[in-house]
């Protein structure tokens, strides 16, 4: 059996998910998860072989989990579905060792046989999507810039971003000009958009 942990914040998709691949003979779903954090706490718990995984969560983000699943060697092999076929996150999991990655649209059975190809050791991912990110320029923003800039982007003050990231208002300010000079961006509303975008937060 491959046995799956399920992350997704839309508790639709979470329900469809689970049940068409519960239909699988040789899928078995051990846990759901409905944020980032509680998708990295059922791994840890679970050691499934494989983490589905949404891209955009709160607490973590699917990119984070997979970081974090690599950093502590856990077993499990992460495979991301989203709706975003934004080559600069396509990047970032490539980097995170993310070993499927899919769009939503793509059907029950591609998915499934997409699950036996990666418990198997291959990658599966989207072909259109594989050829986009080898032309898409790296990220060029360090991960507290990209922290910074995620806190900017749900509208928060410069204040509130240090009290949530242990940092100084001067140092947020500092690192909100970096990223906005890296970006091109006139403000850190069109740096976030534009890193937004681009699939760099």
């Amino acid at each position: 059996m491959i046995r799956i942990v399920i992350a997704e914040d839309q508790a639709l998709v979470l329900g469809a998910l689970a049940a068409l691949l519960s239909l699988e003979s040789d899928i078995e779903i051990v846990a759901r998860a409905p944020d980032g954090a509680a998708a990295l706490a059922a791994v840890r718990e679970h050691k499934p072989d494989i983490l589905l995984s949404d891209i955009e969560m709160p607490t973590l983000s699917g990119l984070d989990v997979a970081e974090a699943i690599a950093q502590e060697n856990l077993p499990t092999k992460v495979f991301i579905v989203t709706t975003f076929g934004r080559a600069g996150y396509l990047r970032r999991a490539m980097e995170a060792g993310v070993r499927g990655y899919l769009l939503k649209d793509a059907s029950s059975e591609v998915l499934a046989n997409a699950i036996r190809k990666v418990a198997g050791g291959a990658r599966a991912i989207a072909p259109e999507l594989a050829e986009a990110a080898w032309d898409a320029p790296a990220n060029p923003l360090s991960d507290r810039e990209r922290d910074v800039l995620r806190l900017a982007d749900e509208g928060r003050s410069n204040k509130d971003i240090a009290r949530a990231l242990d940092l100084s208002p001067g140092t947020v300010r500092n690192y909100l000009s970096e990223a906005s000079a890296k970006l091109g961006a006139a403000s850190r509303i069109e740096a976030a958009r534009i890193a937004r975008d681009k699939g760099w937060l």
